[in-house]
């Protein structure tokens, strides 16, 4: 029901756009997230949008490079991330829980992410 996409390699400072399909089920009363899991890491939270609204959060990690947005009418949601680090190499996964609630239920299958230096 999420469908990830838009990973690949790219230099350092360079650019991605990663996006998220959703289907099978109406999320307008969800949280949706991006998570990433780098090599013998933690996956750890990346940035969230509500489909209402379009209230947005992110990590201290990729505040001002890293912007989410929802795509009402393709019913997707996107990463675009800007000025890539090679800290950012890591599998990204797109996530959705109910708004109000701390379990993220759904889950996409992952899109690697190689930033090299």
């Amino acid at each position: 029901q999420l469908q990830a996409s838009g990973g690949g390699l790219v230099q350092a400072g360079g650019s991605l756009r990663l996006s998220c399909a959703a289907s099978g089920r109406t999320f307008s009363s969800y949280v949706m997230a991006w998570f990433r899991q780098a090599p013998g890491k933690e996956r750890e939270f990346v940035a969230d949008i509500y489909w209402i609204g379009g209230t947005a959060g992110y990590a201290d990690y990729v505040k001002g490079r890293f912007t989410i947005s929802r795509d009402n009418a393709k019913n997707t949601v996107n990463l675009q991330m800007n000025n890539l680090k090679p800290e950012d190499t890591a599998v990204y996964y797109c996530a959705a829980k109910k708004a109000g609630t701390g379990l993220y239920e759904y889950w996409g299958q992952g899109t690697q992410v190689t930033v090299s230096s």
